[in-house]
C-alpha cells in the first residue's frame, strides 16, 4: 500500500483548521486515506475530529498511507503545507 511521511507544516500542528481542510480534501477524493504518528494507530483522514487525535503539532512526522498513490501524494502535501496561513 502507497504511504509516504511528511513533516506537519501547520504552525497550530493538526487542529481544527487544518484538520478541516485535510479531512474534507480526503472525503471528496472517495478512496480510504490514513494518517499516523509513530507509535500510534491510524485515523480516518477523511474525519477532522479523528485528525485531531493524532496531537501532531508542527514538526512532527505524519505518515499518510493510501490504496491510491494519488491520493497519497494530494493528502501529503497539505499536512505539509502551512494550512493557517492566509
Amino acid at each position: 500500500m502507497p504511504s509516504t511521511t511528511v513533516t506537519v507544516g501547520s504552525a497550530v500542528g493538526l487542529h481544527a483548521r487544518p484538520a478541516s481542510v485535510i479531512s474534507e480534501a480526503a472525503t471528496a477524493l472517495g478512496v480510504a486515506v490514513t494518517l499516523s504518528v509513530d507509535g500510534g494507530d491510524p485515523v480516518d483522514a477523511g474525519s477532522a475530529l479523528m485528525i485531531m487525535t493524532l496531537g501532531a503539532e508542527k514538526g512532527t512526522a505524519v505518515t499518510v498511507e493510501s490504496d491510491d498513490q494519488s491520493a497519497v501524494d494530494q493528502i501529503a502535501a497539505l499536512v505539509a503545507q502551512d494550512l493557517d496561513a492566509e
